[in-house]
């Protein structure tokens, strides 16, 4: 079976799609899994890994509001995350994560390994999240898949 990002970059070059990442517990493994398939400059733009506060609102126009309101681990923020990678790279589609990777961290209600991800086009918003309960980077192994998987589906579903 070929790993997700070589099916992703079939679909996304079929279609012309441009394709921007806005990370943040991963911290740029899912940029790093989409660039490691050749000729991956026909559909990635680029990705930023926001892993502040201050990042997040600074690249991707995240509202403080947003932050202060719901923590950077909400589906309101990736959401946000997601706009404002493919607003400022002019992408077709955005993917972006943000989660809770370990040790530490962890508070009621958002446990270590808590992690959403959320996917902006031109066609809408959305979000999904899951908890992994692996160590710090099993967990962040285990975002970067379900980026990618999140994006799979989306193209999947479009087909």
């Amino acid at each position: 079976m070929e790993p997700l990002e070589v099916t992703i970059a079939f679909f996304l070059r079929q279609w012309g799609l441009k394709l921007a990442l806005a990370e943040s517990c991963t911290g740029g493994l899912v940029a790093d899994r989409i660039t490691n398939v050749p000729g991956s400059s026909d559909y990635f733009l680029g990705g930023m890994v926001a892993y502040s506060y201050e990042a997040k609102v600074a690249l991707l126009d995240v509202s403080w509001d947003t932050l202060q309101q719901h923590g950077a681990v909400s589906r309101e923020t990736v959401i946000e995350m997601a706009r404002g990678a493919r607003k400022a790279l002019g992408a077709d589609l955005a993917v972006s994560v943000s989660g809770i990777a370990g040790p530490g961290g962890g508070m009621p209600g958002k446990p270590v390994g808590y992690t959403w991800f959320g996917l902006s086009s031109a066609e809408g918003d959305w979000a999904r999240n899951f908890t992994w309960d692996g160590d710090r980077v099993a967990n962040k192994v285990a975002s970067a898949e379900a980026a990618l998987q999140f994006l799979l589906d989306y193209l999947q579903k479009s087909a």
